[in-house]
């Protein structure tokens, strides 16, 4: 009898210690503000945009770069009444260059853009990725996946709406946050219908976003 006590006391111990290693997990609240701050200072990434099933958003596919500055490059793929039409688009200054499946180049202005998509506000630290981890409420830190953490929150629709066009609700998704510099490797946004999946690789990498040959 004496031993089975010992051994059950030994378990116990055994079970007490192992499940305190939850405890090096940090707290979600101050992991998502120091995650805020950490996007705030970002001066360039290259980002992708994915969706699964058949989310109500224009949005289907984008990858490009992105600077500090608002500048950005790459192809965004629309719904546009129901057809899939691919744009690649270099956003200078004020000036967008982008082109359809075919013909040349053409040019509108950001603000034109910024009807259907303006990829430039993603690392804008009022309105993109930042100000989306800043706003996200009760975060709940889950576990660590390829050195970052995995993260379930909710966010504000008109906050997931400035990154994602065409959400308006409110979002309980997860983001993975680098455990080295806390910035946001991936969020992945079940919507209505589908997910959408944002990503996030190359930080600081020079950029230099150019004009379109003539021609």
């Amino acid at each position: 009898m004496l031993r089975k006590l010992l051994v059950l006391a030994v378990l116990a111990l055994a079970t007490a210690c192992s499940s305190g290693g939850g405890d090096q997990l940090p707290a979600g609240p101050d992991l998502m503000k120091k995650a805020a701050e950490a996007m705030k200072g970002v001066k360039s990434a290259t980002f992708s945009i994915s969706t699964e099933g058949k989310p109500n958003v224009p949005v289907k596919k984008a990858d490009g770069r992105l600077t500090a500055a608002g500048d950005a490059d790459g192809t965004i793929t629309l719904d546009v009444l129901g057809t899939l039409q691919e744009v690649t688009f270099a956003l200078i200054g004020d000036t967008v260059h982008f082109k359809g499946p075919t013909g040349g180049f053409q040019k509108m202005t950001r603000q034109q853009l910024a009807q259907f998509y303006d990829p430039s506000v993603i690392l804008e630290p009022t309105k993109g990725i930042a100000q989306l981890l800043a706003s996200a409420t009760d975060p709940k830190v889950e576990g660590v996946e390829s050195g970052s953490y995995r993260v379930a929150t909710t966010f504000p629709g008109q906050v997931v709406g400035q990154i994602v066009p065409g959400v308006t609700q409110g979002v309980n998704g997860k983001v993975w946050l680098d455990q080295a510099t806390s910035r946001l490797t991936k969020a992945s946004l079940p919507l209505q219908n589908g997910t959408v999946t944002v990503s996030f690789s190359d930080y600081d990498a020079p950029v230099t976003i150019t004009p379109p040959a003539a021609g």
